[in-house]
């Protein structure tokens, strides 16, 4: 059985000189009237929506945490949140000013994936990183670095120790004192004129990334 997350109706405003149509759901603060000029709809489709839809299981490969180093979006972390259930990463290390799931911003962007990872949070990310190694953990940070290394030729990964990627904050990046017990550094390679991504993005493709080439 398909496990129901949640309904929606595809609605079309009927002002003339408006028409929008647009995806409505019970939690949105515009419900059946018109986002954009307040007049009446009507719902073209109804649907439901399945959890478990489109997806595929893969063999675990190298266990999979993270620690996230002062993130101060909320929004952000909800996002990562998100690509990390996706991903089947087994914990969050929160540190710093990062929003916790106690925050609304977190759990409206993550979508309730909050509720299916483990997560701590730690004033301190030194801190937590040094407990981590001591449980045996390698520490991969997501950065620009005199040794980073492009995550498209990752080699040699040893799959025996659970991995924690480290992602930073999104102006400063990592601080270089967590760079500096971390075992790998690894970057995204870029094409455009931007040397970097938002980091929920960057996390998102990293996670994925590790998840996946090692299980294949």
């Amino acid at each position: 059985m398909n496990e129901i997350l949640s309904s929606y109706q595809i609605r079309k405003c009927e002002h003339p000189e408006c028409g929008l149509r647009y995806p409505c759901v019970s939690d949105y603060t515009f419900d059946v009237r018109c986002p954009r000029c307040g007049g009446t709809t009507h719902a073209v489709i109804k649907r439901e929506r399945h959890g478990d839809q489109n997806s595929e299981s893969h063999t675990p490969g190298i266990r999979v945490a993270a620690l996230l180093d002062n993130i101060r979006s909320a929004w952000n972390v909800g996002s990562m949140f998100r690509s990390g259930d996706g991903a089947g990463i087994f914990q969050m290390h929160l540190c710093g000013i990062t929003p916790t799931p106690e925050y609304p911003g977190v759990i409206k962007t993550a979508l309730g994936a909050e509720k299916s990872i483990r997560w701590t949070w730690n004033a301190d990310s030194i801190i937590a990183a040094q407990l981590l190694r001591k449980e045996g953990c390698q520490l991969w940070a997501l950065e620009e670095d005199n040794r980073s290394e492009p995550i498209t030729k990752m080699t040699n990964l040893n799959v025996d120790k659970p991995v924690v990627l480290i992602v930073g904050n999104e102006v400063c990046g990592v601080d270089p004192g967590l760079l500096e017990l971390c075992d790998r550094v690894f970057y995204i390679p870029m094409m455009g004129v931007k040397r970097s991504l938002n980091a929920a993005v960057a996390f998102g493709i990293a996670v994925h990334y590790l998840a996946w080439s090692t299980s294949l």
